[in-house]
C-alpha cells in the first residue's frame, strides 16, 4: 500500500488499481480497505479505483489527541488529491456520512453516492442513538471492546445467535482490534438526525442507495437524505440488504460515475 499524510500529519494507507477516471471508495464500520476489494474490483476495469484505511484502522495512523470529524474528512481530502483530481466518491453506511460530511466542508469531489448512512431521525431513533452512544462510550471506557462490538453488530440487525458465533471465530480478534473506531463512526452521525441544513448547501450530484429489504426505518432515512440534498437523486435496489452485494452496486455505480452517461440528464 501507499501512505499519504493528511493536514495533521497521520499517515493515511491507500491501495490504487485500474485505470481510468479517479473514484475513492470509503468503508464503513469495522472495515478497512480489505473489505472494500471486491467492489473495487469489479470496478478497476473501468475506473482508477483508491481504497483506503480510515484513520485508526489497518496500516493508517490515529492521530494526536482527541477524535475529530473534521480531522476525518482531511483524510478523506488526502486520498482525493493522492487520485490525482476530482475524483467520485462512493461512501458505505457511515462512510457515506463521511463522504457528505467531507463535501459539506468544502472538499472537492465529483460524483458522489452513498449507500444508507445510518442516520435515525425522528423522536424514537433520536433517543435509541443517544443510547447507543451513551452504551458505546461506557464499554470503550471500561476496556471492553468485544461489548462495543457486540452493541454495535446488534444495534445493526445481527441476532444475538449469530454475535455469539462470531465471538467464537478467529474474525473477532480483527473486530475487536477495530472497536475504537466505533467512536468515531458514531461521531460522524452526530444526534442520528439527517444534517438536512448542512448538506442542503452542496451542489454536487449524489446517489442515495438504499436496499429494498432493508428495514423501513433505513430507507425512510435515505429517502429524507436525497429530499434534502439539492441533485440528489434515490435508488432502490431490489433484494438487497445492509450487506450490500458488491456485484449489485457494481453496475449502478459505473453507470453513474461516467460522465457521458449522465451528461445532460436532470438530477
Amino acid at each position: 500500500m501507499d501512505t499519504i499524510l493528511s493536514l495533521d500529519g497521520t499517515s493515511i494507507a491507500y491501495r490504487r488499481q485500474g485505470e481510468g477516471p479517479p473514484a475513492v471508495l470509503v468503508g464503513g464500520a469495522l472495515s478497512t480497505s480489505a473489505t472494500e476489494e471486491p467492489l473495487a474490483r469489479l470496478l478497476a476495469p473501468h475506473f482508477t479505483v483508491l481504497t483506503y484505511d480510515r484513520r485508526g484502522r489497518g496500516a493508517s495512523g490515529d492521530g494526536v489527541g482527541r477524535y475529530s470529524v473534521r480531522r476525518e474528512t482531511e483524510d478523506l481530502a488526502a486520498v482525493l488529491h493522492a487520485a490525482g483530481g476530482p475524483a467520485s466518491v462512493f461512501g458505505m453506511s457511515s462512510g457515506g456520512a463521511l463522504a457528505l460530511e467531507a463535501r459539506a466542508a468544502g472538499v472537492r469531489m465529483d460524483r458522489l453516492s452513498v449507500f444508507e448512512p445510518p442516520y435515525t431521525p425522528g423522536e424514537q431513533g433520536l433517543r435509541y442513538k443517544a443510547r447507543c452512544t451513551a452504551g458505546l462510550h461506557a464499554r470503550l471506557g471500561a476496556g471492553d471492546r468485544g461489548g462495543a462490538v457486540e452493541l454495535f453488530l446488534t444495534r445493526t440487525g445481527v441476532p444475538p445467535e449469530t454475535v455469539a458465533r462470531m465471538r467464537r471465530a478467529p474474525l473477532w480478534r480483527g473486530l475487536e482490534s477495530l472497536a475504537h473506531t466505533l467512536a468515531y463512526d458514531d461521531a460522524l452521525l452526530g444526534d442520528g438526525a439527517v444534517p438536512a441544513a448542512r448538506f442542503g448547501g452542496t451542489t454536487g450530484r449524489t446517489l442515495v442507495v438504499c436496499g429494498g429489504l432493508s428495514p423501513a426505518v433505513t430507507r425512510s432515512a435515505t429517502l429524507a437524505l436525497a429530499a434534502a440534498i439539492p441533485r440528489a437523486r434515490h435508488r432502490t435496489l431490489t433484494g438487497q440488504t445492509r450487506e450490500l452485494a458488491p456485484h449489485v452496486i457494481a453496475p449502478v455505480l459505473t453507470e453513474f460515475f461516467a460522465r457521458e452517461a449522465w451528461a445532460g440528464r436532470a438530477a
